[in-house]
């Protein structure tokens, strides 16, 4: 996906089996991809998101994070966290795929596949804004703010 194209619309459903339709959402979307509920890179990310979501609040945005796993686990992950925001279940990879972030990794000489940590900044019409790939956990909630309140008009 290039910057300024329009990103594949969805629907996926939350812990609580409620459907998230993306171009239903009316505010700057936070679409970020994590490779697994309740792993430790993946709760301190989400931690973070979930820390900051008033501020998020304030700049007029949304944040949605997605990963395989089903209701229940997306209720584990949240209730053992206490995290406030939106968690989407992709259980067959197929927005994933759709986004490019689903594919082959490699982790100590073992290849697997898996979600590669992605986020999309989207805005209201649903336009690609800005893309961080290879995201690190710790500070990446800060630097998305950042990204939001700098850059975008």
């Amino acid at each position: 996906m290039k910057i300024g194209s329009i990103v594949p619309d969805f629907i996926l459903k939350d812990r609580l089996d409620q459907d998230h339709q993306l171009s239903k959402i009316n505010r700057i979307k936070i679409l970020y991809f994590y490779p697994k509920d309740n792993t430790p890179g993946c709760t301190i990310e989400a931690k973070e998101f979930s820390e900051a979501l008033p501020k998020f609040d304030e700049v007029n945005s949304s944040i949605m994070g997605i990963s395989g796993g089903d209701k229940k686990s997306k209720q584990k992950f949240c209730t053992d966290h206490n995290l406030k925001h939106v968690l989407l279940s992709d259980p067959d990879f197929k927005i994933s795929k759709e986004y490019g972030v689903y594919g082959e990794k490699s982790f100590m000489g073992r290849k697997y596949r898996g979600i590669e940590r992605t986020t999309f900044i989207i805005d209201k019409n649903n336009k690609l804004i800005h893309v961080f790939e290879k995201v690190k956990s710790l500070g990446h909630a800060k630097e998305v703010l950042n990204y939001i309140i700098l850059e975008i008009p």
